[in-house]
């Protein structure tokens, strides 16, 4: 079953929701950066909750979500668009730590509970958006919900569920964003809140066979759900040996002169993937011509 998000309304176009099924995606970022149980329910759920705001976007728009928590997991950046592209990576991607008191993986441990939550819009303008709170919990998707009702204040809800197997492999993974729109009723709130609270982990839901249709007719009920769109989500990333090796010209003549002299040669690894490129002599002799202003 192919990963995909879908946009919807509720209850009159006073509820936005989105519901996102992300375990193909979730799975190629623990292959690529090999993480442990902790790591990859971290850098999981921070995948799956930037994939949902990214959502929000239009297709080339972009974001960026930091966390920077004082936790052994380190801190955990992921990019996302208005595409349903997502890649990310975090610090420590080893660490695996006992369970919580709720028998669950103890994210909040891997995360802490000090420190920062960023997100980086880049909307084509001059300038990016950029919005910034504390983190509250370290579970992350209490992290994002407060960080949408705080900087970008709209009240929102979100779920976000990575189900990691014995093996460190990715089960199941998702999660869902509920945003109240302005002259919602207390009814309305009250009627979200109370199915919430009802609502189980979106992994387990994946992992019993719902779609994300389904998981949102549980959260919204059937009668006033109209479903806007779907879309694929997917890993992406946009990283070449161009791009790096305009990050080499930028060195400057005598950091590429100490590579061919020191190294003979450079290999860059992208940070997101994984993947690795290699510059030959040659490769940087040329580099270090158009760093110098030739052709």
């Amino acid at each position: 079953m192919n990963d995909y998000l879908v946009k919807a309304l509720g209850y009159n176009g006073f509820v936005r929701a989105y519901a996102v099924r992300a375990t193909q995606t979730v799975q190629e970022a623990q292959k690529r950066h090999d993480t442990w149980s902790n790591s990859s329910a971290a850098l999981g759920r921070t995948m799956i909750g930037a994939l949902l705001l990214g959502a929000t976007l239009k297709g080339e728009d972009k974001l960026t979500v930091k966390i920077q928590g004082d936790g052994p997991a380190g801190a955990i950046i992921v990019d996302s668009n208005g595409n349903g592209d997502v890649k990310g990576y975090i610090k420590n991607p080893h660490i695996s730590l006992p369970s919580n008191e709720k028998g669950k993986i103890d994210v909040r441990g891997a995360v802490g509970t000090n420190g920062l939550f960023t997100v980086i819009k880049d909307l084509g303008l001059k300038e990016p958006f950029s919005g910034q709170t504390p983190l509250v919990s370290g579970e992350i998707g209490e992290d994002f919900t407060y960080y949408l009702a705080v900087s970008e204040q709209v009240p929102s809800a979100v779920g976000l569920s990575v189900l990691v197997d014995t093996d460190d492999s990715i089960k199941t993974a998702g999660g869902f964003l509920i945003q109240i729109m302005p002259g919602a009723d207390d009814e309305t709130i009250t009627a979200i809140e109370k199915r919430l609270a009802e609502t189980p982990l979106i992994s387990t839901l994946l992992d019993e066979g719902q779609t994300p249709e389904e998981i949102l007719s549980g959260l919204l009920g059937d009668a006033d759900l109209k479903i806007l769109e779907t879309s694929p989500v997917q890993f992406a990333c946009d990283c070449s040996k161009d791009k790096f090796g305009a990050a080499i010209i930028a060195l400057g003549t005598t950091e590429i002169q100490a590579m061919i002299d020191e190294d003979h040669g450079a290999e860059a690894v992208c940070s997101f993937c994984g993947n690795k490129y290699t510059y030959s002599e040659e490769d940087l002799a040329s580099l270090k011509q158009e760093a110098m202003g030739g052709n």
